[in-house]
């Protein structure tokens, strides 16, 4: 198990990883509907062109299922190929509109028209200058999430409720990635800009998610609004916090 001083040490990475991404990805721009079929997504967590992707999903609040393809892995860089032809990522399959999808200013567009009905913003267009700066985010966390290791297949996807810019997500999403394990991604990001900034800031004054929100019904369901938040379908286990997920994650499907 990871001791609390090497965990301590990655979250201070990964807080640096999202201070250089400016937080792209921490705060919900359009709250989309989501699509009656899932969108998938093959990439890794340490590419800059796939954290531009993730970014754009978090800021439309939308759900989609990861199929993780980092470096030497061949569970999903196979079916990748094979559904678009090369092993290229990120690269984005959605059924709803029948689009096979490269590139991460293609997708970004795509998302943003096809789910929002307007263009991306300016802070999640990607750009060169974009692309450096989460280049530098992914060396901070000593490209963690880019290659794969050896693991067990579950039977079914794994569940993860995570924003991007999240620190102690990023360090789950990263394990999730090197273990080729797929999962759903549940995106939570913040709904107003008043929930920005660490959740100590707001421990004198209870916590209230915006009413009909994602997060309000995550807080129905689970009794706080707290990411990340792990569900495995394959043990019944559902845990919170992130050195407990990574702990399990090594002992359930790692070797």
């Amino acid at each position: 198990m990871t001791s609390r001083s090497a965990h301590l040490g990655a979250v201070a990475s990964s807080c640096l990883t999202s201070t250089i991404t400016g937080f792209r990805g921490a705060l919900v721009v359009h709250a989309a509907t989501q699509p009656p079929k899932p969108i998938v997504l093959y990439e890794y967590e340490s590419c800059p062109y796939c954290r531009s992707v993730r970014e754009a999903l978090t800021a439309l609040h939308l759900d989609v299922e990861i199929r993780p393809c980092p470096e030497r892995g061949n569970r999903f860089r196979p079916e990748a190929e094979r559904v678009g032809g090369e092993q290229r990522f990120p690269f984005l399959v959605d059924e709803n509109t029948g689009a096979k999808l490269y590139g991460s200013k293609t997708i970004t567009d795509y998302l943003f028209r096809t789910y929002a009905g307007r263009s991306a913003p300016r802070f999640y267009r990607p750009t060169r200058a974009h692309h450096l700066q989460s280049s530098l985010a992914s060396g901070s966390r000593y490209f963690r999430g880019r290659y794969a290791r050896p693991s067990r297949l579950p039977a079914a996807p794994l569940h993860l409720t995570s924003f991007e810019s999240s620190p102690f997500s990023r360090l789950v999403r990263e394990a999730l990635c090197e273990l080729e394990l797929p999962y759903t991604l549940h995106n939570l990001g913040k709904e107003r800009w008043d929930e920005a900034g660490p959740a100590v800031r707001r421990i004198a004054h209870p916590y209230t998610p915006t009413p009909g929100g994602k997060r309000a019904a995550f807080q129905a369901a689970h009794g706080r609004v707290q990411v990340p938040f792990l569900e495995d379908p394959n043990t019944s286990r559902s845990l919170f916090e992130s050195k407990r997920i990574l702990a399990y994650l090594e002992e359930t499907y790692a070797g």
